[in-house]
């Protein structure tokens, strides 16, 4: 491992991981570097969200199981490495009042719990570079702003020898990036291809209903369309989650390819400069003995800080 650039994508479910940023994960796996998916829980609490499965009596006997099953899958077909962080799902609260969250669940767990597993993940692992939610969770479930709220505390901290001792010798990632999903600029690329060729598009109602709101910043664009069918194998592997029937996979792959062959992403913390239009996560890092060099380093600085308040 000592030879290959290192990425961690730190996610909150399986299925986040084959859904955000899997084609680029691929990518640079096929390219050499070391990629770990570390998923905080279980989807315990997950619905069946593929229609053709609702009532399927293994199913709904041991979600947990077919869950892990699922992601070991998905593992495979984007052939990179996987860890379970270890807490459980929280459930995503719905109705009017919201009721509380489930004890024990990992939106609830005490920041200095979730916050050293993590460290010490990294500190095992030794990423150059990692990947996780932004502020706002991408979306509020409330495992997904856990989800950034530990990201940034362990990359932080990861590299302080004060910091969770009993965790690992200190190791400071270089740079964390939040995956960038759906914008409106991509949905509207997805609704004239298929326009185009004559097919309906389920994006249409998508932007009838948007909301005008701040698009996220993008600092990176990854070019990863070789990859677009082993991101979708992925994503299919988690069959409890996924409809194969679904908007999803309305777009076909060559035009997919054609008009939106990137995954987007947007640096959050960096020890490194970010030069305008950058296509590698990896930039500023020229080998693995460089960056490792670098993340053993006492003494350094943010070059790019573009953290957040929530909105939520």
């Amino acid at each position: 491992m000592a030879d290959r650039l290192r990425l961690m994508a730190v996610h909150a479910h399986p299925d986040d991981e084959s859904s955000k940023g899997a084609a680029t994960m691929a990518k640079y796996v096929a390219q050499g570097a070391d990629v770990l998916v570390v998923s905080c829980t279980g989807g315990e609490r997950g619905d069946v969200l593929n229609p053709n499965l609702k009532d399927d009596a293994h199913i709904l006997r041991d979600l947990a199981q077919v869950r892990r099953d699922e992601m070991k899958r998905a593992q495979e077909i984007l052939g990179v490495q996987h860890t379970w962080l270890g807490f459980v799902d929280s459930g995503l609260p719905e109705g009017d009042p919201l009721p509380p969250l489930p004890d024990g669940c990992f939106a609830l767990e005490p920041l200095e719990v979730t916050t050293e597993a993590l460290v010490r993940e990294i500190r095992r692992f030794r990423p150059h570079v990692v990947t996780t939610y932004d502020e706002n969770g991408g979306y509020p479930h409330p495992d997904h702003i856990m989800t950034h709220t530990v990201s940034m505390a362990a990359f932080l901290a990861a590299g302080d020898p004060t910091a969770y001792p009993h965790a690992g010798e200190p190791w400071q990632p270089l740079k964390l990036y939040y995956n960038q999903g759906f914008s409106k600029a991509r949905i509207i690329a997805f609704h004239e291809a298929l326009t185009a060729l004559g097919e309906e598009s389920p994006y249409a109602e998508w932007l009838e209903r948007w909301e005008d709101r701040p698009e996220r910043v993008v600092t990176t664009r990854i070019h990863c369309s070789d990859h677009f069918d082993q991101r979708d194998q992925a994503l299919l592997a988690h069959a409890t989650q996924i409809d194969p029937d679904g908007a999803w996979f309305k777009v076909p792959r060559d035009v997919q390819a054609k008009v939106w062959p990137t995954e987007e992403y947007e640096v959050a913390l960096s020890y490194l400069p970010i030069a305008e239009g950058e296509d590698d996560l990896f930039a500023g890092i020229p080998d693995a003995a460089a960056g490792d060099a670098l993340a053993t380093q006492s003494g350094l600085e943010f070059v790019y800080d573009g953290r957040k308040e929530s909105t939520l």
